[in-house]
């Protein structure tokens, strides 16, 4: 196994110091991509999608839960599967609680191709309470290109979509896939893919930190269970 180099304190200092000038790069480098990713256009989605999930059939809207924002999760789950992708499940283990996420207006749900009748019995398994819907016999992964065909065969591949909705209107802002996913996980990760943003003040471009009449971002953070719908 290749370890660090031993180094004196001054040394890792010093070391560190000449880290910490590049990682100060990279967060301003990123935080210019995520506004460029916030520019981006949006599709409008008129596709009469069809899911199923704890209360039965839901539409595309249904989804948001009456919320502005919605980020779905692609979980390899096929359709003749007992069980969820292992990698998917990790990913999902380290999401954290969603009412920071709705407290910003934005839903977060996982979507697979595997009938809810398989899927229900996993989540059980796996003590998930997000929500989490079957889009067996729809389009939907095929559309948001999380099921390829290969070889005559359809493949299943992970990834993020987000949508943002204007009253009964929905549209397609952003997705990512596989190596797209690597530091997600966390409410902000997930906010900076959105249109929306982290909806601070500070973050580009303007007029969108008051999005729902409401303080800026950090502003609004509470404990979990000090949030009102």
């Amino acid at each position: 196994m290749s370890l660090p180099e031993i180094a004196s304190r001054e040394e890792w200092r010093r070391a560190r110091q000449e880290l910490l000038v590049k990682e100060k790069a990279a967060t301003r480098a990123r935080d210019a991509l995520n506004a460029e990713r916030r520019r981006l256009p949006m599709v409008e989605i008129n596709t009469e999608y069809v899911f199923e999930g704890g209360d039965g059939k839901a539409t595309l809207l249904d989804l948001f839960e009456g919320r502005r924002q919605l980020v779905v999760y692609h979980f390899m789950f096929a359709p003749e599967w007992d069980a969820g992708c292992r990698s998917c499940s990790a990913f999902l283990d380290q999401v954290g609680h969603l009412a920071h996420l709705h407290a910003r207006g934005t839903t977060f749900a996982a979507v697979s191709r595997a009938p809810y009748t398989r899927i229900l019995p996993f989540k059980a398994r796996m003590g998930w309470t997000l929500p989490w819907y079957s889009s067996y016999d729809d389009d939907f992964n095929h559309d948001f290109a999380a099921t390829l065909e290969h070889d005559g065969q359809l493949v299943d591949r992970p990834g993020v979509s987000c949508f943002l909705r204007d009253r009964d209107r929905a549209f397609h802002t952003y997705s990512t896939y596989e190596r797209g996913l690597d530091g997600l996980g966390s409410t902000t990760s997930f906010l900076d893919l959105t249109a929306l943003g982290r909806q601070e003040e500070w973050e580009e471009p303007k007029g969108r930190a008051s999005a729902f009449g409401a303080p800026a971002g950090s502003e609004r953070i509470r404990y979990h269970d000090e949030y009102e719908e």
